[in-house]
């Protein structure tokens, strides 16, 4: 919730397929012509109420799930828009016609349909402009930007079904708009209420939570009945199975729900540390491995500078050395526990010394880089940061495409903080792939972090069409 944006185009597809099913049922069961109709106009009529709302949500499919997505990879809008003008085309005639000639609406324009198609690019502007304010790096996470989204979703589906209630009953908007939101209330209820008490042992409690909910209830039943002229029938038929529900039916069921998704979480965990143990020795083998004889390549790097020196290639010497550093650096200090800051830091910079003279030439690219040591001290677990600029020079550069990664490194008060913005590339060639190297996986880094700072660092990584951003903060003393 907090790392990274849902996908709202799946959530959004699913709200509007459950909101034109229920559209659907309804005009099914309700306004479906008995077995002795003999009125082919009531007929027309009934097959008019399915036809509307099917033709909508063929043509919301078509133009949000195809053609938005098309354009948002491709980047080119003239063939997504004059689809989408077409589809508009086709589907407004079809709902004028079959809404004009089964009096649904009296008069050849129908009105319901530029309230579904307003408030559809509604709903499009307003979550681009949500996107663009409440998302990082505007703000820290996607917490606020999520939950507003959730809402704004609910809001404009009310809004949809209102618009739509000329061809249906008002049973999908009571659905959505009292069901809907009813059941998410008991469900957090019995959550935080009752199932919290219950699984800390608090049994006491919770039944206290539980009665209360039902006798609050019973009292809004009977109130009702009291002001109404079926007081018994509405208490009688109304509170009491509305109780018995609750009490034998949802409740028992959210609180298996609730016992199976904390199960599947606390497996998730345990499987989570054994795969990082397994990982651990197995990236510990390969490391012994890598030990043999490493200074063969020390004296064949030394070799090479000595000659560079003496062919006055002082670019290349210098890149030599430097990855000298870095190999001494991997051998020796990464296996120390702690190391001093500025060492993590000395080996950052080696490293986007010999970055920069490989893609320095190019063009297409824009690399910033501030790096603040005024502050930094203390010791770091060893490479903690390297793994995300890596990354960065991995899957942020292109041959082909404009190109940026932007780096920000500075100490606050004993903690370290990067933040790191580069470029993504998802149609990237396979022949740039290929030549990118493996490194340390990002999920081997969260695993150590929350093994070496569980409650002394934050880690926030989230994406979106063009830019990856990575933001870690690390507090080094306790």
């Amino acid at each position: 919730m907090k790392s990274k944006s849902l996908d709202f185009r799946q959530i959004e597809w699913w709200v509007v397929t459950a909101a034109f099913l229920s559209i659907i049922l309804f005009n099914l069961f309700l306004f479906s012509p008995g077995f002795h109709e003999t009125s082919g106009f009531e007929i027309f009529r009934f097959v008019a109420r399915l036809a509307i709302p099917l033709t909508l949500y063929v043509s919301f499919h078509l133009v949000h799930m195809v053609l938005i997505p098309k354009y948002e990879r491709e980047k080119k809008p003239a063939l997504p828009i004059i689809f989408s003008i077409l589809i508009a085309a086709a589907s407004l005639l079809i709902c004028a016609i079959l809404a004009y000639n089964t009096e649904l609406t009296h008069a050849p324009f129908p009105t319901f349909y530029l309230g579904v198609v307003g408030i559809y690019v509604c709903y499009l502007i307003g979550a681009f402009i949500l996107e663009q304010a409440l998302t990082p790096p505007k703000i820290r996470d996607f917490q606020i930007y999520n939950i507003i989204r959730l809402v704004f979703i609910y809001l404009f589906t009310i809004l949809f079904l209102i618009q739509l209630l000329d061809i249906t009953n008002p049973g999908p908007l009571v659905v959505f708009g009292m069901v809907v939101p009813g059941l998410l209330f008991l469900g957090l209820y019995h959550y935080y209420f009752i199932y919290k008490n219950i699984e800390t042992g608090k049994i006491k409690r919770s039944r206290w939570f539980t009665y209360g909910l039902a006798a609050m209830i019973l009292f809004v039943f009977m109130v009702i009945s009291v002001e109404s002229n079926h007081s018994e029938e509405i208490f009688f038929l109304g509170g009491i199975p509305s109780v018995a529900f609750l009490l034998v039916i949802l409740f028992p069921l959210a609180t298996l729900i609730f016992r199976k998704y904390d199960s599947y979480i606390g497996n998730l965990g345990k499987i989570t540390t054994l795969t990082y143990q397994v990982d651990h020795g197995n990236a510990s083998m390969d490391f012994l491995r890598s030990q043999i004889n490493p200074h063969f390549l020390f004296n064949a790097l030394n070799t090479l500078y000595a000659s560079a020196l003496m062919e006055n290639a002082e670019k290349t010497s210098d890149g030599i050395q430097k990855l000298g550093d870095m190999m001494r650096f991997m051998l020796h200090e990464n296996q120390l526990p702690q190391i001093p800051l500025s060492r993590e830091i000395n080996y950052l910079r080696n490293y986007l010394d010999l970055q920069m003279l490989r893609f320095g030439a190019q063009n297409n690219l824009e690399i910033d880089i501030q790096i603040n040591e005024s502050n930094c001290a203390g010791d770091i677990a060893p490479m903690l940061l390297i793994p995300f600029v890596e990354n960065a020079f991995k899957h942020g550069i292109s041959a082909k495409e404009k190109s940026w990664i932007r780096l920000n490194l500075r100490c606050i008060s004993g903690s370290v903080h990067l933040d790191l913005v580069n470029s993504t590339h998802p149609e990237k060639p396979a022949s740039e792939k290929s030549q990118e190297e493996s490194g340390i996986g990002l999920e081997n880094v969260q695993h150590r972090l929350q093994l070496m700072y569980p409650d002394r660092h934050q880690l926030n990584i989230f994406s979106n069409d063009t830019d990856f951003f990575v933001h870690l903060s690390i507090q080094l003393k306790n």
